[in-house]
């Protein structure tokens, strides 16, 4: 595969719109394993929010498949591939990257915590500026002089 192939290809594997009108695969291989993609989010995502038992579970295949999509990048970056090698490559990065959005775009339960947790940043950054201005030391709430 030519130098501008290659380029050609991890643009189009980094693209935005690249999973617009893309489809999830029926299985990808993970860690040479088979993994029932398609089945596994469309299960997921018919639910209204991902119940406690699940989130455990979600958040293990969405670490598991943003690695499998980092060392296909890089294999498509380094490795010594013919263009129709590197085509499939892409179909499956852009696959997996299907699969993500939908899966980080689940239910009310990943928002509410979102939430929570800029809320519980907001405060943090609340209580440092109000420490600096009345000039706290150390976060311990006294006044110097």
């Amino acid at each position: 595969m030519q130098r501008y192939e290659r380029k050609q290809l991890l643009e189009r594997a980094e693209r935005e719109s690249a999973t617009i009108g893309a489809s999830i695969p029926d299985e990808i291989e993970v860690q040479n394993r088979e993994f029932p993609l398609r089945e596994f989010v469309f299960k997921v995502k018919r639910l209204d929010s991902v119940p406690a038992e699940k989130q455990e579970e979600v958040a293990e295949a969405k670490k598991l498949l943003r690695r499998e999509r980092n060392d296909r990048k890089e294999r498509l970056e380094a490795a010594s591939i013919t263009k129709a090698e590197g085509e499939e490559i892409v179909e499956a990065i852009v696959g997996i990257d299907r699969a993500l959005n939908a899966l980080e775009s689940l239910g009310p339960t990943n928002i509410e915590q979102e939430a929570r947790a800029k809320e519980a940043a907001d405060t943090k950054r609340w209580y440092s500026f109000v420490g600096d201005v009345l000039g706290w030391d150390d976060g311990k709430n006294r006044h110097t002089r």
